[in-house]
């Protein structure tokens, strides 16, 4: 192979390299954050698969397939209700969870894919959201 080719290619491994190194470290870092769970996001017809993640004022969801270092989605924690929750098949570990939420300051449904446990902590991070009180002079 000529010396210049040789080079291109090098090149171009090091760079699949270093992009399938940063998303493993971004999916290995969105895993291991505490109050983080797997559930794929309904989008029309598609399923994305992601992260979730609780925080103290807001529900965040990564997508899996992502280098991008913000949330694919956000909402407010104040105005999250589940609305519904079936079974993705009959016998199924699998939910779908029909959630209403506040997004960018619209109201917006959206159906979550996530297991049986990680909606036991869904529904319990959102009983437990702080009561808004009035503003205090």
């Amino acid at each position: 192979m000529p010396g210049p080719l040789v080079l291109v290619v090098a090149s171009c491994v090091v760079v699949v390299l270093a992009g399938a190194g940063a998303w493993w470290s971004r999916r290995q870092t969105l895993d291991r954050r505490v109050g983080s769970f797997r559930c794929n996001l309904r989008r029309g017809s598609r399923w994305p698969s992601g992260v979730a993640q609780y925080g103290a004022a807001d529900l965040y969801w990564w997508r899996f397939w992502s280098l991008a270092p913000r949330p694919a989605r956000r909402w407010d924690r104040s105005g999250l209700a589940i609305v519904g929750r079936e079974p993705a098949a009959p016998g199924s570990d699998v939910l779908l969870v029909t959630c209403r939420g506040v997004s960018g300051g619209a109201d917006v449904e959206f159906v979550l894919s996530m297991s049986r446990e990680a909606y036991a902590g869904l529904l319990s991070w959102i009983e437990a959201t702080p009561q808004r009180v009035g503003s205090v002079i």
